[in-house]
């Protein structure tokens, strides 16, 4: 097998992107395989009419694990602190500090004054739940050290924060319920619960929901947008003589035989797969035909069976905007990468989400929605002066947004005009009370839905961090101190890596899980293991 390569990493977002530098800055030949046109995934930049805009995530969280990744590749990527602000209706606080915690109480009790008592037990809770997560990203990961060349950190460092891990681990399990159901314990003000829950997925869980006031603080952005941590690593890889093939799109895996057959029929051998793409798409394309009767085979239909009719978490409808206004217009409103609530009223109010309904239902619905949602409002010219044009800005406007019902307004035929709705119903609402003049200062607006985010990355059902909360049983690891299996899977010879592998995901999930799923393929090709 002249062409076998050492390993095939399936899949160019975060989590392939990292397999593959390690790989190959370890020796080993490696190839990149990504179905779309370049590598990435939810995190990039592009270029529109002199405005650059991020892809997916608006901003990258460090969470002990960026940083330290970054030191062992030896890539020096220019970052600067990415402020956050939240507003509701009229107020805007920024979060810049711990303290900043008390800001966010204060705005919530001046929205809610017969709720003060209620308010100030939920923030004594979500106090108790940053000090947990200090704890938990207290230290740079050690996945992410060499401990045999780095003995003091281990010992002075490591094995001290393990001993406090281990007594704060218990605690942070107790909140693994809905953020929903746990506020309910506190207040039953709806419109409350809302305001503070509708920042988050469906059902997230209440520990990695309430500690977001501290996770804000650990966000930054590279310098030329996020994508320019994809370059970094597109550098290295290459660098390293690491192969990276897009528009490779795979159409079957013969696991017996070490094979990757795509969909123009090359074939591509391999001793080590990780697979960091969409799951469902690993377990449909592996051909138990070629499979032995026996565990192995048990063991992958069983995998196959248990992913049957699980759903992806929430995905996004987004505005990109590029407006003749300047960016200190927005700069005296609020910071580059803004949370902003139009009313204390809840989204809750506009009532369930109609799947299943007629296209005037839905519009009524969608007009009451985005009245009421949280949007996440991301400025990258307020983090880069380099990123608009003089005396302009661009802006990115997001919101929350289900799959299922935007597929039914495709298969109902309205999806284009379904599109402008939202833009206009988004715009109408950001122009009436955050950001006056908006309207009439739009040079150009286009947007992007779940159906586009599927289409372009491949991920069920268009979601933005893995599984949904709702999945019972979740198809994915959600233990912390279980994190380093969640990259085995039943497919001999294949690892997995990304937010599909871990719940609730992200980028720090991504960078971890690539990492060990490449130090399991080396170890493996260090043995010389079939």
């Amino acid at each position: 097998m002249n062409g076998t390569f050492d390993a095939i990493v399936v899949g160019a977002g975060l989590a392939g992107l990292t397999s593959v530098a390690y790989l190959s800055k370890s020796g080993y030949r490696t190839l990149l395989c990504e179905k779309g046109q370049k590598p990435g995934g939810l995190v990039g930049t592009f270029w529109h009419q002199g405005f650059a805009f991020d892809t997916g995530i608006r901003a990258v969280e460090n969470s002990g694990v960026l940083f330290p990744m970054l030191k062992q590749l030896g890539i020096n990527l220019y970052l600067v602190p990415n402020r956050i602000s939240v507003g509701i209706e009229d107020k805007v606080i920024l979060i810049d500090s711990k303290e900043s915690v008390d800001a966010y109480r204060e705005l919530l009790q001046s929205m809610y004054p017969d709720n003060r008592e209620e308010v100030e037990a939920i923030f004594g809770q979500i106090k108790l739940i940053m000090k947990y997560m200090e704890v938990q990203y207290g230290i740079d990961n050690p996945i992410f050290m060499d401990m045999m060349k780095d003995q003091q950190y281990l010992l002075k460092t490591v094995m001290p924060w393990l001993v406090r891990y281990s007594l704060t681990v218990p605690k942070i399990t107790k909140l693994n319920g809905p953020v929903t159901g746990f506020l309910q314990r506190y207040t039953r003000n709806k419109s409350l619960i809302d305001i503070i829950a509708q920042h988050f997925f469906h059902e997230t869980p209440a520990y990695f929901a309430l500690s977001y006031l501290h996770l804000y603080l650990d966000y930054y952005y590279p310098r030329g947008g996020t994508g320019s941590l994809v370059n970094s690593l597109v550098d290295l890889i290459t660098t390293h003589q690491g192969e990276i093939s897009c528009n490779t799109e795979i159409a079957s895996i013969d696991a017996m035989k070490r094979i990757l057959t795509d969909t123009e029929g090359r074939q591509y051998p391999y001793r080590r797969l990780v697979w960091a793409a969409d799951m469902n798409t690993l377990y449909r394309l592996v051909d138990q035909d070629t499979m032995p009767d026996g565990d192995v085979k048990q063991a992958v239909n069983d995998r196959k069976q248990l992913l049957e009719g699980k759903t992806g978490n929430d995905s996004i409808f987004s505005v990109f905007l590029g407006v003749n206004l300047d960016k200190e217009y927005f700069a005296n409103r609020c910071t580059a990468h803004f949370f902003y609530t139009p009313s204390r009223t809840g989204q809750s109010a506009a009532g369930p989400i109609p799947v299943g309904q007629d296209r005037a239902a839905v519009e009524a619905w969608l007009e009451k929605f985005f009245q009421l949602t949280t949007y996440e409002v991301s400025i990258p010219v307020l983090r880069d002066s380099s990123l608009a044009p003089e005396g302009k800005t661009g802006l990115i406007v997001s919101a929350l947004f289900d799959y299922s019902l935007t597929r039914q307004v495709a298969d109902q035929g309205w999806y284009e005009d379904f599109k402008v709705l939202c833009e206009k119903a988004i715009i109408k609402v950001l122009d009436n009370s955050v950001f006056p003049g908006l309207k009439d200062s739009i040079q150009t607006m286009f947007s992007s839905t779940p159906l586009t985010l599927a289409k372009l990355t491949g991920n069920h059902e268009g979601a933005i961090t893995g599984w949904a909360f709702s999945n019972q049983p979740v198809p994915a690891e959600s233990r912390i101190p279980k994190i380093m299996n969640a990259v085995k899977t039943p497919i001999p010879g294949v690892y997995q890596a990304g937010q599909w592998t871990y719940s609730p995901s992200g980028l720090p999930v991504s960078l971890i899980t690539g990492k060990i799923a490449a130090d399991q393929a080396i170890k493996d090709l260090k043995k010389g293991k079939a």
